[in-house]
């Protein structure tokens, strides 16, 4: 059975997406963090996505609307638990710290190694598939973020800066072993993090003297949260289950240009050279991954699991009685040998010589 669509879609327009999203937040925050605590922020944004994406799950079953989407399962629960303690509290609480110590330029630069820490985690230590021209593509991203983040000011290896240096190894590590989830439904995992996170920070931040701000910037602040972090969280995990940790991790990275984008139409900010250079540095990069055929024959060892799929030539499973598409169900793959254009998704973890 052939292919009916490309390799491309539909990992890469949700990872883009979700950089799409998280890059509007940017802004939109700078907008709310003269008025509120940083760190109460942080948890209203949490806790505004957890909400958000709660509602959202509640109004579907009220709806009536099927969800094809695989619960989480009890062997699920490790790797939750790992997400949401060095995604959603260490990862922001060393941020934090961070900035207490450092300077916001010095902060800026560092928080560029999310991208890095999550693409070196995925090649090093889950040996995603990398070549040169993915290298290439990534390195241009990141050198385009670091540029649009680069003040003159220099970069600060001070205590704040390996706190935020360490926030961004959790989010690393959080990003990769997301993928481990990747095959569950999103929108549940990104509402118990969320929920999880905001309240862990919401409660640690006024327990250190946070004044408790407006409602109505608490309500603005939930509403960036809900999009920024929510449903940008759930398109990056469904990016992760088609595309892998490094390659959604190379697209997201892109989110600093495009939170620098907006910012210049928001606050009439001026067009620099530095946007200007950090604009083409990511579109080379950009170009570079969008343009990558990986194509090779290779094998599929027996595997059973349970996510969203449609039948295609990876799900030829039969069923007792009509069935709708996509929908969800503990299905088995029998071992296959094929060739056709992929990524290191739920299905071609293969190694490579």
């Amino acid at each position: 059975m052939a292919h009916s669509h490309s390799h491309l879609w539909p990992g890469v327009p949700l990872a883009l997406g979700s950089a799409l999203l998280f890059g509007l937040s940017a802004p939109l925050s700078k907008l709310l963090v003269g008025a509120i605590d940083p760190w109460l922020l942080a948890g209203i944004l949490y806790l505004g996505a957890g909400l958000g994406l709660a509602v959202l799950a509640r109004a579907r079953v009220a709806l009536g609307l099927p969800n094809e989407e695989a619960p989480l399962s009890r062997r699920d629960r490790p790797w939750l638990a790992a997400v949401v303690l060095f995604g959603g509290v260490l990862g922001p609480l060393f941020l934090m710290l961070g900035l207490s110590l450092t300077t916001a330029a010095s902060a800026s630069l560092l928080l560029n190694l999310e991208g890095l820490a999550t693409m070196a985690i995925a090649w090093l230590v889950f040996r995603e598939n990398v070549d040169r021209r993915l290298l290439l593509g990534a390195a241009a991203i990141l050198a385009g973020a670091m540029l649009l983040s680069w003040n003159g000011a220099g970069l600060s290896l001070d205590a704040g800066g390996l706190f935020v240096a360490a926030a961004c190894l959790c989010w690393g590590i959080d990003n990769n072993l997301t993928r481990k989830l990747s095959s569950a439904d999103p929108v549940q995992i990104a509402m118990i993090k969320g929920l999880v996170a905001g309240c862990t920070n919401l409660t640690l931040a006024l327990a250190f003297g946070a004044a408790w701000p407006p409602a109505t910037l608490v309500g603005a602040g939930a509403v960036v949260g809900f999009l920024g972090i929510g449903l940008s969280l759930v398109m990056f995990m469904l990016g992760l289950r088609h595309l892998g940790a490094a390659r959604t991790g190379a697209y997201f990275s892109l989110a600093p240009f495009i939170g620098a984008l907006v910012s210049v139409l928001m606050f009439r900010e001026t067009v620099t050279p530095g946007l200007v250079s950090a604009g083409l540095l990511m579109a080379f990069g950009l170009w570079l991954h969008l343009t990558e055929r990986h194509e090779h024959e290779h094998s599929h060892d027996a595997l059973a699991h349970d996510h969203a799929h449609v039948h295609d030539e990876h799900h030829r499973h039969s069923h007792d009685g009509p069935v709708t598409e996509p929908h969800s169900h503990w299905h088995r793959h029998e071992p296959l040998r094929h060739k056709h254009p992929h990524y290191p998704d739920l299905h071609h973890s293969h190694s490579h010589g």
